[in-house]
């Protein structure tokens, strides 16, 4: 029995080392056919962010389970390669000590790929807060901007999840966890909080991870509620609301507010995954079909959250994911 172990870790230590050798990565899932199977990335990628890059190519960003924010690459949503990192070690953002990058948010602002992304410890509720990063490529090197605010300087404890979007030319950030959603203006170049800005509530206190789709007349306020970190055990459940107004009121199909903490669940766990939740962007495909991206735990292996993709589908102006639950298999996105 010891020697059948020693070969197979032997065999397993090969197939690593050919893979680094022909530079890919030994978590990707191979897609073929036409459908693709969850998770479409097994290793952990908690909180994903994506944006499609001047070169056609898909890139994600993730907390930081990977040291540094992890940087993943794709055509087509489903096969992904890990190709770096966002920062280094001399160069990653300090200004919460010890603290760790979670939950950033990508776009591209003025001809620079901008990343804000949060900076905590566990526990730091009011000395966390939200940062920005700057390169010309997707695929970085970053140069870390600074903090934008923390919570104890803005006054919004838990100040993470940061999100940005433009309305009307101009520039915004929505975030909060489980302290009420915010947004507040920015600078034209989205580097700053725009002079004499003043902060204004969204949402209610069982919310955080905010994305925001605008379809045909309404905007739709993606979140997540309940549990993200506890394996097996977690609670965490996507859910949406909308409104025909980007600053609210968001309601559910009742006509009952977020504010209020009301909502509609769009992806909950199931026998196999659990903790669906922290969706990344709404991406439409060449077929004008959504897809969004998210983490959750599975079951069969339960280290860390593993990277989610689920088709969002429209019904009389509400999006929903078939079962409302993750799918173990799904036809592939065409691009």
């Amino acid at each position: 029995m010891f020697r059948a172990a020693l070969i197979y870790i032997i065999l397993l230590l090969i197939v690593t080392l050919s893979a680094c050798k022909n530079n890919t990565d030994p978590f990707a899932r191979q897609s073929t056919g036409d459908n693709f199977m969850n998770p479409v990335y097994p290793s952990s990628m908690p909180d994903p962010t994506v944006i499609r890059a001047h070169d056609g190519y898909f890139y994600l960003y993730a907390t930081e389970d990977v040291r540094n924010t992890p940087i993943l690459r794709s055509s087509d949503l489903v096969t992904w390669n890990l190709i770096g990192t966002a920062f280094t070690s001399d160069t990653r953002p300090a200004f919460e000590p010890k603290g760790g990058i979670w939950a950033p948010d990508i776009n591209y602002i003025g001809g620079k790929y901008v990343l804000y992304y949060s900076m905590s410890v566990w526990g730091g509720e009011w000395t966390c807060g939200i940062g920005v990063a700057v390169s010309d490529k997707p695929e970085g090197p970053f140069t870390d901007r600074g903090k934008l605010f923390r919570s104890n300087e803005i006054g919004v404890q838990n100040s993470i999840d940061p999100f940005y979007i433009e309305e009307g030319g101009n520039k915004y950030l929505f975030w909060g966890s489980f302290h009420g959603i915010y947004v507040i203006e920015l600078s034209d170049d989205g580097l700053t909080v725009k002079d004499g800005a003043e902060k204004r509530l969204i949402a209610g206190t069982a919310y955080e991870g905010t994305c925001i789709f605008k379809k045909d007349d309404f905007y739709y306020l993606f979140a997540s509620t309940g549990t993200c970190c506890e394996g097996v055990k977690s609670t965490y459940t996507t859910i949406v609301g909308r409104s025909e107004n980007l600053f609210g009121p968001y309601m559910d199909r009742s006509g009952n507010s977020m504010s209020n903490n009301h909502h509609e669940v769009l992806i909950h766990g199931n026998d196999r995954f659990v903790g669906t939740g922290h969706n990344s962007e709404i991406i439409t495909d060449k077929e004008n079909k959504t897809w969004i991206l998210y983490h959750a735990v599975d079951k069969i292996n339960p280290r860390g959250r593993v990277l989610m993709l689920d088709e969002v589908q429209w019904k009389n102006g509400w999006p929903f994911v078939e079962g409302n639950t993750a799918s173990l298999k799904w036809d592939k996105p065409s691009f």
